[in-house]
């Protein structure tokens, strides 16, 4: 790392910041692929674009750069096992067909999502040893299940967490 910083350092620093999480599901034509991220951003709103990064190292980079669309999920906190099952083993992650079906333009779609976007891949920008992810949202699904879209699941110290209003 640069300017007398560690990489722990620097991880150890991050880990203090909660971030929202999200699972990044896609094909490139080879199958489903899918990923747990927490660095998702709104970047525009005209047009409407956002943001992710993904390792340079990551198992579904190669797909990730050959897939012209995906679905980016935002979870809720009833989702944290899907957040988990994400960030395991990629032969695990759609291994339960239960839990997902396709867009009709092909993506796969997780279930119980309370808000979802369909975005196409509008730019990939080498950063680092990641690549920033930017996607022009084409839909927005926005479950209106009071239930499913309660509460988001949060990322924070190397564990999952519900939020708690302070203002009530």
């Amino acid at each position: 790392m640069t300017d007398g910083i560690t990489g722990e350092q620097y991880r150890a620093a991050m880990r203090r910041h909660p971030a929202g999480v999200v699972i990044v599901t896609l094909d490139a034509g080879s199958g489903p692929v899918g990923f747990t991220a927490t660095s998702f951003a709104s970047l525009s709103l005209d047009p409407p674009l956002v943001s992710f990064n993904i390792a340079d190292t990551s198992s579904s980079i190669d797909a990730l750069r050959g897939a012209g669309s995906l679905v980016i999920h935002l979870l809720g906190e009833h989702q944290r096992h899907l957040a988990q099952r994400f960030s395991r083993s990629a032969e695990e992650r759609f291994r339960d067909v239960s839990l997902w079906n396709r867009l009709e333009s092909g993506e796969p779609v997780l279930h119980g999502t309370p808000i979802w976007l369909r975005t196409t891949v509008h730019q990939l920008i080498p950063a680092g040893d990641h690549t920033l992810v930017i996607g022009l949202v084409t839909r927005v699904h926005d479950e209106d299940d009071a239930e499913a879209a309660a509460s988001p699941l949060l990322y924070h110290d190397g564990r999952y967490h519900r939020p708690t209003p302070l203002d009530e």
